[in-house]
């Protein structure tokens, strides 16, 4: 039972991470919203993550895919993550 609770709480951090790299990148379409309070902690809070990604991605024309591939791996870490969670909890039981 209380994996389970441990597992709620890792999915809404993760899922509270992913929109917040959503509302960091809507608010790169806004150069003076990223000059804001909010702008600065997502930006302290989202461009490390960002950065790996943008390192082996290069723009293509103005536009940046970097922050799809990392919502995309930031999902596919999570599931991941969940399963040998999960595999390892049973393997115990």
């Amino acid at each position: 039972m209380t994996l389970w609770v441990i597992l709620g709480y890792a999915s809404l951090a993760f899922k509270i991470y992913s929109y917040m790299l959503v509302g960091y990148v809507l608010l790169s379409w806004v150069p003076a919203a990223q000059d804001s309070a909010i702008g600065r902690f997502l930006k302290k809070v989202c461009e490390p993550y960002l950065g790996i990604f943008r390192k082996f991605i290069p723009p293509i024309g103005m536009i940046d895919i970097s922050p799809i591939v990392a919502i995309f791996m930031l999902n596919f870490i999570q599931n991941g993550l969940f399963i040998v969670i999960q595999k390892i909890y049973e393997m115990f039981i």
